[in-house]
């Protein structure tokens, strides 16, 4: 199947694109496009592959479902395009930024100058209908991201991996610790944050001292 991603990706996950689970996956979200409305917008699906490349991916955030509300999901976990209000997962994100390095809160929740700088922004499902979180959750889609971090784990060393809640460290339980560098917390949630599980985690300082001490650039969160 051709599939309409960046060819760095495209040549680790042709594999992928031929088995039979994933022209199920396309057929089935082909369909809800057309009879729903669907987020992100069809071009945006993989922009987190399109934006971040397999040689540039330095470090993996994990997200679950796109945002289900209107104009928000660009195809960047926790991401909104411009103009949108900050979601309240992403107002912690930022707020534990600014605790942790000092600085201001951005104008912008537009996360793509992350992935230009080697961030993977990868949601597990990459697609949801307007208003029903979860609704194309277990029809292929996390097959195929388990098989992205596993050629990321696999084929590349020295990769970052933020794993923020529960449902983030079970999708990264088949990382190889030997090679890569995972940090682990509560989701930036209202709900886990508030419950202490989020704030003072100082993920954006050690990430980026662990790049200095491997001799990359750190990252201008």
């Amino acid at each position: 199947m051709s599939v309409k991603i960046h060819d760095s990706w495209k040549n680790v996950l042709q594999n992928e694109f031929e088995k039979e689970y994933f022209d199920a996956l396309i057929a089935f979200v082909k369909e809800e496009y057309q009879s729903h409305t669907c987020y992100p917008p069809g071009n945006q699906i993989f922009a987190a592959f399109d934006t971040c490349h397999f040689e540039d991916v330095k470090i993996v955030i994990i997200g679950q479902d796109p945002y289900h509300g209107k104009g928000q999901a660009n195809g960047l976990c926790f991401s909104v395009n411009d103009g949108i209000p900050f979601p309240p997962s992403l107002i912690n994100i930022f707020k534990e930024i600014q605790n942790d390095l000092g600085q201001p809160i951005p104008a912008t929740g537009n996360l793509e100058r992350w992935a230009k700088q080697g961030i993977l922004l990868l949601n597990a499902t990459l697609t949801v209908r307007e208003s029903q979180a979860g609704s194309h959750q277990n029809k292929g889609w996390e097959t195929f991201t388990d098989a992205v971090i596993k050629k990321i784990s696999d084929e590349k060393k020295d990769v970052v991996f933020l794993l923020w809640g529960g449902f983030a460290k079970k999708k990264g339980l088949k990382i190889d610790r030997n090679k890569h560098f995972i940090l682990e917390t509560g989701h930036p949630s209202p709900l886990s944050a508030n419950r202490g599980l989020w704030f003072g985690n100082k993920h954006f300082s050690k990430t980026n001292a662990y790049l200095k001490s491997i001799g990359k650039p750190e990252i201008n969160w």
